[in-house]
């Protein structure tokens, strides 16, 4: 899941929890709980796609030094 992705969960649930009445459809189904389950998926796929992606640079920056020290052999 990407920054983009995980922002738009987060949107959404937030317009299910406090933009849309608890109550709009019936007592059975709870938009508020959904919402906030949309937030937490976005928070933790946000977090995992900054720090994953942090990871992922510095290993392609230690592969792009790896290949400047050792040069291909002709």
């Amino acid at each position: 899941m990407g920054i983009g992705v995980s922002l738009f969960f987060l949107t959404l649930g937030a317009i299910l929890k406090f933009a849309i009445d608890p109550d709009v459809l019936g007592r059975s189904v709870h938009i508020d709980v959904i919402g906030v389950i949309f937030m937490v998926v976005g928070g933790v796929g946000l977090l995992l796609s900054i720090v994953l992606g942090s990871r992922r640079g510095a290993t392609s920056e230690n592969h792009l030094m790896e290949h400047e020290n050792h040069p291909p052999n002709p």
